[in-house]
């Protein structure tokens, strides 16, 4: 490969300076001129004396590869193609300060300014008006005195400073050369990017880089202090100083990060520190086209509703990418499978859209049987909740935070939200609150006076809020739209949420008792649950605990038992009037079960006398009677012909609020009708299916 660069590339007619050699092959200029006769040279007669020169092509051919590669740019040539070394283009091997370019710019005009003063101290020999002060000085050093005295250029006096004649000539001479400014630059010996010119020997800097790049991470301070105690171990004298050791390990660090980085930190921090990334363009996506999924531990304390104690929850959350506003989340005690599926539901339901990609986690709970497909669960009638909807999910690579956007919404949702709860505990053992520390007595009594510690639908509540500021600003995906804006553009899909809620529910086996089915210290009852005792699947989520779904073992739906709410005990005498309606309304409802159950008895044993059994049993529920409130006298109109007689009342009675239809039924016969309207409601309710299944 490095003959080939040789064999395209025409090195006769190119002539090298001793001092370019001599760089090459590392040795001093002095020795090149001792072996010049060793190669094709020549000398070229300047100003002021003579310089060798030596052609390219008599040196070595590492020497020629090595020129060829370090000063000119890299270049594509056919087979048969042979390129002129000199038409290709020059490396630029270091860049131009503004102070180097300052100075070689005026160092370019004062030789212009040198040059028309010869001119014109000629013409004024000729023409004889010459300062006698200078009749015997020649122009050159007339110049330089004049330059001198600061007063004849003083903007280039003050940039370059004070001048020479000699400095004039080397100036001109390199100008003849080229007669590019740059060739003014200050030609300082700078060392290459991968040399670094020190005092320490090969030893010294061995010893000390094993000890740099040690895994333990020594400081430079103490790696230097330990090189030095080997060096003298080891008989050294005299040693570098402290800086100079210094200086090598920034050198070393700065050019060598990659390096300096695997050894010290690990292969993740060479991931994060020094490698590349890719950057996503979001805005290509559609809104709702693909979520984000992540696990958060929060760090305030909210109560747990299985013990009623503080705890620290997991918000599962779902992030839209194109949007980068949370459309779904969820809280419970641990990151689990039920987590994810209760979180996802929220979200789907929340845009009413089912997205097309789910981005998440690397983590058991995103990859469990559960979302791929799980013989147990296809008994029960389901076959995976990402098949169910036909959702592709996408796993992140184990350990690269880098892939996973929702990180950054969680630093904000850190920084601008938990640090305002009472309950905040921190992020971490070293980033806590004071009222957390140890002997702050002052403030843990603010805390145990002020603070509190939320529920979990308390908490959900003040996110929600908190959500609707985060929402409200600019999205980065989508120029001139808020966060909001963006999520409302999602196509809506009208989700039937009972469909979410057979596959992403949480569930339990639970038994039903006397009251329906306890759960999480609360009774769930319906009608449907009255009479069975078999095991039921109940199917919750914890951002709603008002209900609850019962399935059979089998999957089959029964019902959809409510929260059954505790009665006043002594709600008649003591009550209010929404305890006194409670508490009538629960025993109405047993009334009604009760009927339900003597009538299927009744038609199972065909009994004459069921009728007097069903009296006497129903003798032993008394509903309780509400004190009237006004009574005023009236006349009693006359009435049409009617099928029915009910009772009439002189009086008119504080009228509760019915919740079904039978007990306003019950009522008017007790207390009879009012008005017109609650006769015409009373005859169209006769007819009705529920008063012939209730009382026929």
């Amino acid at each position: 490969m490095k003959n080939s660069i040789l064999d395209n590339i025409q090195t006769e007619n190119t002539w090298l300076d001793v001092e370019t050699v001599a760089k090459l092959k590392g040795i001093s200029k002095r020795g090149v001129r001792l072996s010049i006769n060793n190669y094709d040279h020549k000398i070229e007669n300047t100003r002021g004396g003579k310089t060798y020169k030596i052609r390219l092509s008599s040196l070595e051919e590492e020497l020629q590869i090595k020129y060829i590669e370090e000063y000119y740019n890299d270049f594509k040539a056919n087979e048969n193609e042979i390129i002129e070394l000199n038409n290709l283009k020059i490396k630029q091997e270091k860049l131009i300060s503004e102070e180097q370019k300052k100075q070689a710019l005026a160092k370019y005009d004062i030789i212009k300014l040198w040059l028309e003063f010869r001119k014109n101290l000629k013409a004024d020999k000729k023409k004889n008006i010459i300062d006698p002060s200078f009749k015997n000085v020649r122009s050159d050093k007339q110049f330089e005195i004049l330059f001198n005295t600061g007063t004849l250029y003083p903007e280039l006096f003050n940039t370059v400073g004070k001048i020479s004649v000699g400095s004039l000539y080397r100036w001109h001479r390199l100008l003849g050369y080229n007669g590019d400014w740059t060739c003014l630059v200050g030609q300082y010996k700078y060392s290459t990017r991968k040399e670094y010119r020190t005092t320490l020997n090969e030893e010294q800097i061995k010893i000390f880089i094993q000890i740099l790049l040690s895994p333990s991470a020594f400081s430079i301070g103490k790696s230097i202090s330990l090189t030095k105690h080997i060096l003298k171990e080891r008989g050294y004298e005299i040693l570098p100083k402290d800086v100079t050791f210094r200086r090598y390990a920034y050198w070393f660090r700065d050019n060598n990060f990659d390096k300096w980085t695997l050894a010290r930190d690990g292969e993740k921090a060479l991931k994060d520190k020094v490698s590349p990334y890719i950057v996503r363009n979001a805005s290509l996506l559609k809104a709702g086209q693909v979520l984000i999924a992540d696990g958060h531990t929060l760090n305030f304390q909210v109560l747990n509703p299985f013990t009623g104690k503080p705890c620290r929850a997991t918000l599962l959350g779902f992030l839209d990418w194109k949007s980068g506003g949370l459309v779904g989340y969820d809280i419970m005690l641990e990151e689990c499978t039920q987590n994810i599926a209760s979180a996802l539901r929220n979200a789907i339901l929340k845009m009413d859209h089912i997205p097309d990609f789910v981005y998440q986690d690397n983590g058991r709970a995103f990859k469990s049987k559960f979302f791929n497909g799980d013989k147990k669960f296809e008994e029960l009638g389901f076959t995976g909740v990402y098949n169910k909807l036909g959702i592709k999910p996408v796993y992140a690579t184990p350990y690269n935070a880098r892939a996973k956007v929702i990180e950054r919404f969680f630093l904000d949702f850190q920084e601008g939200f938990e640090k305002l709860i009472p309950s905040y505990i921190g992020t971490s053992i070293e980033n806590k609150p004071a009222y957390m520390m140890r002997n702050e007595k002052l403030h843990k009594q603010i805390h145990e006076k002020y603070s509190f510690t939320p529920t979990i639908e308390q908490a959900r509540l003040m996110i929600e809020k908190w959500l609707e500021y985060k929402h409200s600003q600019q999205c980065t995906n989508a120029e001139g739209k808020t966060i909001q804006e963006v999520i409302d553009e999602i196509e809506k899909q009208n989700i039937d949420e009972n469909m979410l809620d057979d596959l992403m529910m949480a569930q339990e086996i639970k038994s039903i008792g006397r009251n329906g089915i306890r759960f999480l210290k609360a009774d769930y009852f319906d009608e449907s649950l009255y009479g069975i005792k078999e095991k039921t699947v109940i199917k919750y989520s914890l951002f709603d605990l008002s209900y609850i779904k019962v399935y059979t073992l089998k999957g089959e739906f029964i019902c959809k038992a409510m929260r059954v709410t505790e009665t006043h005990p002594l709600a008649v005498q003591m009550g209010e009037i929404k305890d006194i309606e409670d508490y009538k309304h629960k025993i109405e409802k047993q009334q009604k079960l009760r009927k339900k159950t003597i009538k299927a008895v009744r038609e199972h044993f065909n009994i004459e006398d069921m009728d007097f059994f069903e009296k006497e049993l129903m003798n032993n529920i008394r509903i309780p009677q509400q004190e009237t409130i006004k009574t005023i006298t009236v006349k009693p109109e006359p009435e049409k012909e009617q099928k029915f007689e009910p009772k009439v009342k002189t009086s008119i009675v504080a009228r509760p609020i019915f919740i079904d239809d039978y007990e306003r039924y019950e009522w008017h016969m007790q207390n009879g009708c009012i008005t017109p309207a609650d006769r015409e409601w009373l005859a169209n309710y006769i007819k009705s299916d529920e008063y012939k299944e209730i009382y026929k």
